[in-house]
């Protein structure tokens, strides 16, 4: 679990590199915070992309959204039985992504980090979770892991 929690801390906190030619559609700017409120605006906008390896890009952003907190989710499902419904992974997850995407403000707000608080990064994050847990419960009924820590 520390080895997702240290990926996750670098891939949500690193600052970002601006790509021109790779636009973002849908953010718009609070001063230096970006917000992208737009409902699955990956989707919406996938024909606005400037080039094949840029809606590639897109996809595999989501893609990737979908398992940052996975990994993390299924070990706390592991050792912590009190987690094992579907309210309190949802719970977790959408938690977990609601601090990531606030502290990627914070940090555009004290250094240009040049992150965005996404709407589709609370969905697909909380969904991945969801996919932990799903998981979880697919292996412990052919009792790959165990129901007790």
């Amino acid at each position: 679990m520390l080895l997702s929690t240290i990926m996750i801390v670098v891939a949500c906190f690193s600052p970002q590199v601006s790509n021109p030619a790779l636009p973002t559609p849908g953010v718009f700017y609070q001063g230096r915070m970006a917000f992208l409120l737009i409902p699955f605006n990956s989707l919406w906008n996938l024909g606005q992309a400037t080039s094949l390896l840029h809606a590639v890009k897109i996809v595999f952003q989501n893609v990737l959204n979908l398992f940052l907190l996975y990994p993390l989710v299924f070990g706390l499902l592991m050792v912590r039985p009190s987690l094992r419904s579907v309210q309190s992974v949802l719970m977790l997850g959408f938690t977990l992504s609601l601090s990531i995407e606030l502290t990627q403000l914070a940090l555009d707000c004290l250094w240009d980090f040049n992150r965005v608080f996404e709407l589709d990064d609370l969905l697909t994050n909380t969904f991945g979770a969801y996919l932990a847990y799903r998981t979880y419960l697919f292996l412990e009924k052919r009792k790959v892991v165990s129901e007790e820590p």
